[in-house]
């Protein structure tokens, strides 16, 4: 419950003026709502009465009725500016949530983010997000709501009508309901989380589904491929009438609970007008108040059904918002290449060490290639200078602007164009060719890419992913194989532009393939 908190500080925080009119209107909604029936009925029966005895032509029927029309008029408006407000301030209040989470996100260490798949974690955190907007518009506001209109209810029955009626009319219904809505909400809670996780498998994986059905059908997995999802469908939908089971079965207990606190109500104001204590209009007052306060747990089951889903959603947001990104390293003076002292490196932060008390220097206008065996520390060592992972011991200076070629580069949809106007949204379309020229890649600016830079081969992937680190004009580069699945002409032909177009880069290569060990001024063998 702390992280459904900590969520419902950030939406109240980011609009906290308009949240405080949506619940200001929301407590007088429920207010009119109740006075609305309370007063309905007393007008009745009092009406009612006062023709029987005689005095019909007496009776002021003017102020209640002014009375019921405003209470009707004022309750439509109330809900309509109600919902407006709270609606409106959710949804933006869940945007800014959005933004402030990706944010983190694009800070938080290394480790974090390569525990994330880029499509799988998209999704999970959108869906998460989207099961948050009914924390303060189902729960949080019709709870807070409903008890404030039951204290005033009490209040006013205790002085219009008595004391023990009082008592009975707003104690049976609420607490009742509490008892329904908590036990609704614990056996809901397993079927909840069920429910969503199965529907965010279920979302991902047509998604995978439908971008892998050509390897699916030729590697002929995709009749099984089929079956697992349509598997999935079925435990999500289980789940889901399991949870809609409960939330039946507790709105039917409420009913109930309304029926008992109804008789309750009835035999108690009975006695009170046997002994005279109070009039029959005074018993219609508390009869039909039972019947507007035993709504407050129904607009609340909702709300309380899906609270597991909420609790979990908020339990993995939370974290994702507090994400940092470890302190930058300190700089080295410009032009000074790379500088690593007593270096040690491991794979992630926490694990042993690939690499131990390691000094290296690579000056500008040098290129050193590093070589080992598989495995052997050379991604986690271009990893810890490029400041992704946090060194296990010593020091790292990169002097000047920095240029990072991975082993599996990420591509855009959209143009070629797009792609580089990433890294320099200014270059005119003459650097633009002049940079893919340099890579040896021959394709048009305008040529459109699909999601993740689909349509190209993987040789051509690797080469515009080259060209968008080169146009930033680093003074230090690393590359990561930078020529897997590229030919030797068209190897041979991009490193030489690399090195034409930065003369004067600091270059450190993890390398495997003989073209990459020749374009070095000298290995280093991990």
């Amino acid at each position: 419950m702390i992280a459904l908190r900590h969520i419902l500080s950030l939406i109240w925080t980011e609009q906290r003026r308009a949240m405080r009119r949506g619940l200001a209107l929301s407590v007088l909604v429920t207010l009119f709502g109740v006075g609305l029936l309370a007063l309905s009925g007393w007008f009745i029966v009092a009406a009612g009465i006062a023709g029987l005895a005689g005095m019909g032509a007496t009776f002021d029927v003017f102020r209640p009725s002014a009375g019921v029309r405003f209470l009707a008029m004022a309750r439509t408006a109330g809900r309509y500016g109600e919902r407006l407000l709270t609606h409106d301030a959710t949804l933006k209040a869940l945007t800014s949530l959005r933004v402030r989470l990706l944010d983190g996100l694009s800070g938080a260490e290394f480790g974090l983010l390569s525990r994330l798949r880029g499509g799988q974690a998209l999704n999970r955190l959108t869906l998460d997000v989207d099961a948050l907007d009914g924390l303060a518009i189902r729960l949080v506001f019709p709870a807070l709501a409903g008890v404030i209109s039951a204290l005033v209810a009490l209040i006013a029955l205790w002085w219009l009508v008595a004391p023990p009626i009082a008592l009975w009319v707003v104690g049976a219904p609420v607490l009742g309901g509490l008892a329904v809505l908590g036990l609704s909400a614990r056996a809901a809670l397993p079927h909840s989380v069920r429910a969503e996780t199965r529907q965010q498998d279920l979302r991902a994986g047509v998604i995978d589904h439908l971008r892998g059905r050509a390897v699916l059908a030729v590697s002929g997995r995709l009749p099984s491929a089929r079956a697992a999802l349509l598997d999935l469908d079925r435990d999500a939908r289980s789940a889901a009438m399991a949870q809609s089971r409960i939330e039946w079965r507790a709105a039917a207990i409420l009913q109930a609970v309304t029926a008992v606190a109804l008789s309750g109500t009835l035999l108690i104001c009975a006695r009170h007008v046997a002994s005279g204590r109070i009039g029959a209009a005074q018993a219609a007052l508390a009869l039909f108040a039972t019947l507007s306060l035993a709504e407050l747990s129904a607009g609340l089951l909702r709300g309380a059904v899906e609270l597991g889903r909420m609790r979990d959603a908020a339990r993995r947001v939370v974290p994702l918002l507090a994400a940092t990104a470890p302190p930058p390293a300190p700089p080295a003076r410009p032009g000074a290449g790379v500088q690593a002292t007593s270096l040690s490196v491991a794979a992630q932060p926490g694990l042993a060490p690939l690499i131990a008390d390691l000094d290296l220097h690579v000056r500008p206008g040098e290129t050193v290639a590093i070589t080992g065996a598989s495995g052997r520390g050379k991604t986690a060592l271009l990893n810890t200078l490029a400041g992704l992972v946090p060194p296990s011991a010593g020091l790292v200076r990169i002097g000047g602007r920095l240029g990072y070629l991975t082993q599996r580069p990420a591509l855009i949809a959209g143009s070629v164009r797009d792609t580089l106007a990433l890294a320099a949204p200014q270059a005119g379309d003459a650097t633009l060719r002049q940079v893919l020229d340099l890579c040896a890649l021959d394709v048009a600016l305008d040529r459109q890419l699909g999601e993740g830079g689909s349509g190209l081969s993987g040789g051509q992937a690797r080469r515009l992913a080259m060209a968008r680190v080169l146009i930033r004009r680093p003074d230090v580069l690393l590359l990561d194989e930078p020529t897997e699945g590229l030919d030797r002409a068209a190897a041979a032909r991009m490193m030489a532009g690399m090195r034409r177009w930065l003369p004067d880069a600091a270059v450190l290569i993890a390398a495997h393939r003989d073209l990459d060990l020749a374009a070095a001024d000298r290995t280093l063998r991990l």
